[in-house]
């Protein structure tokens, strides 16, 4: 091994600082995730809405990426993207996705799994006008998921949209909107010492949540 690299086989930490089981866990799986997000923001983590989100192709090809969580109704996760983009174009073939939050400063890591449906056009203009401005006119630029040139092209249309706009509202483009995940299933991830973690799952049938521990 080159000296100064560390074998990547032997990285490891062990967890200790919390528990979680039946009788901690809340009935409601939405106000248990609710919880450990307000636990992750007040704790200053960065990015503490990060998400992986993970989409399948009607081939059965996954693909995953990070996105930032940006609602929590008692329907489920709402999250902002380009319909165009692979996840999106995905969504369309196969409208179920599973996502991962993972806050390691906590200990924690959070599993949701459900169908996916586009938030009204109404809540996503309202979004989309609550952006920075340059996030705006980000989302006009991008072709996302698609093959371009270089970053010039980008850098020379935002330009262009910056002196259209100019002094005026920007529109939100008819490609860019919102997705509920609405969950049937969580998974709550305690580390603990030893690898003995801690897992608590909530399976929905009809209405109702079956909560189980699960093995590490």
């Amino acid at each position: 091994m080159t000296a100064g690299k560390r074998n990547i086989s032997d990285i490891r930490n062990d967890y200790k600082l919390k528990q979680l089981d039946n009788e901690h866990a809340s009935s409601d799986p939405i106000l248990q995730v609710e919880n450990w997000l307000q636990e992750a923001i007040k704790s200053d983590l960065y990015e503490p809405t990060a998400m992986v989100v993970s989409t399948v192709s009607l081939k059965g090809r996954p693909s995953s990426r990070v996105l930032l969580l940006k609602g929590i109704t008692k329907e489920g996760l709402v999250f902002f993207t380009n319909y165009n983009s692979r996840k999106g174009l995905e969504l369309i073939e196969n409208p179920y996705a599973a996502v991962n939050f993972f806050w390691p400063e906590l200990e924690r890591q959070v599993r949701v799994e459900g169908k996916i449906e586009k938030t009204s056009e109404k809540e996503s203009d309202e979004y989309f006008q609550s952006r920075p401005r340059g996030s705006q006119l980000g989302a006009l630029v991008s072709s996302q998921s698609q093959v371009i040139s270089g970053r010039e092209k980008l850098e020379k249309e935002k330009a262009l949209l910056e002196k259209k706009y100019e002094g005026q509202s920007i529109p939100k483009p008819s490609h860019w909107g919102g997705y509920i995940l609405r969950p049937d299933y969580f998974e709550f991830w305690q580390g603990r010492p030893d690898r003995l973690h801690d897992r608590i799952a909530y399976t929905k049938i009809d209405s109702d949540w079956k909560i189980e521990r699960l093995a590490p």
